[in-house]
């Protein structure tokens, strides 16, 4: 069996080969999210990232389900990742059916136990002093993080840090605001693709992803730009249906 220290390296090495010239943030991002569930046996994870008005915006998550990227839209006004982000302090074991964080975060908290989440953690997505967003952590079984699980967790919120940023050097301020923006319309773009698809194609959100992830990975396209194609109709979306990746292609996909 793999032990969990051989599977930490293992991410780290996947890190080290994926942050290459020109790579997919969104596909990245959205596999390192799956890695953190595995590596901190939670139940789902979301990267969140602001925008220029300080607004946060779903950048990855471990599933596509619409239940929990609306729990995470949610925190647009109320919950712990505005407050992470606000403070730049990470906002641990924070206890989702006790009655003081229901009245603080009242619809934030109703959405969550619904659910199935009754724990959550949220550590910063930092750069030089600087918070750009959130990695939150949802639990389905209360109890805190050991020591060692946070650590690692932050240690992944900075991996998430570094990709964002990683395509542009960041010698200005306002280049970095552009980095951010563009990273996230190349989001909106494949959340309006996954939408469209998923109703023509008669499938769940998360597995139009899944499909659309699997088709850019055997055909070595960027996720970001082959949403963008079928936007502008450069592509028609019936060649994905019509020749299905390879296995090989599917790896880091949920179920």
């Amino acid at each position: 069996m793999t032990t969990r220290e051989q599977q930490v390296t293992e991410v780290f090495v996947e890190v080290a080969d994926s942050l290459v010239a020109d790579f997919d943030v969104i596909d990245f991002l959205q596999k390192l999210s799956v890695r953190c569930v595995e590596l901190l046996d939670v139940a789902a994870v979301g990267i969140l990232l602001a925008d220029k008005d300080d607004v946060l915006h779903v950048l990855a998550a471990s599933d596509e389900h619409t239940r929990l990227l609306e729990l995470f839209a949610l925190q647009h006004n109320e919950g712990p990742c505005i407050e992470c982000y606000r403070s730049g302090q990470a906002r641990t074991d924070i206890d989702l059916t006790n009655p003081q964080v229901t009245v603080n975060w009242p619809q934030f908290t109703s959405s969550a136990r619904g659910t199935g989440f009754v724990n959550t953690n949220v550590l910063p997505l930092r750069l030089r002093g600087r918070v750009i967003g959130t990695l939150a952590l949802f639990h389905t079984i209360p109890g805190p993080l050991s020591p060692e699980d946070l650590t690692l967790a932050q240690a992944l919120a900075d991996v998430a840090t570094i990709a964002i940023l990683q395509q542009r050097t960041l010698s200005h301020a306002e280049a970095e605001r552009d980095q951010l923006q563009y990273a996230l319309t190349n989001r909106i773009i494949i959340e309006q693709v996954k939408g469209v698809l998923a109703e023509r194609w008669h499938l769940s959100v998360d597995e139009t992803f899944g499909t659309l992830r699997a088709y850019a990975r055997a055909h070595n396209l960027k996720l970001s730009q082959l949403a963008r194609d079928i936007t502008e109709g450069r592509f028609d979306s019936r060649q994905i249906r019509a020749t299905p990746a390879p296995s090989s292609a599917r790896e880091g996909q949920r179920p």
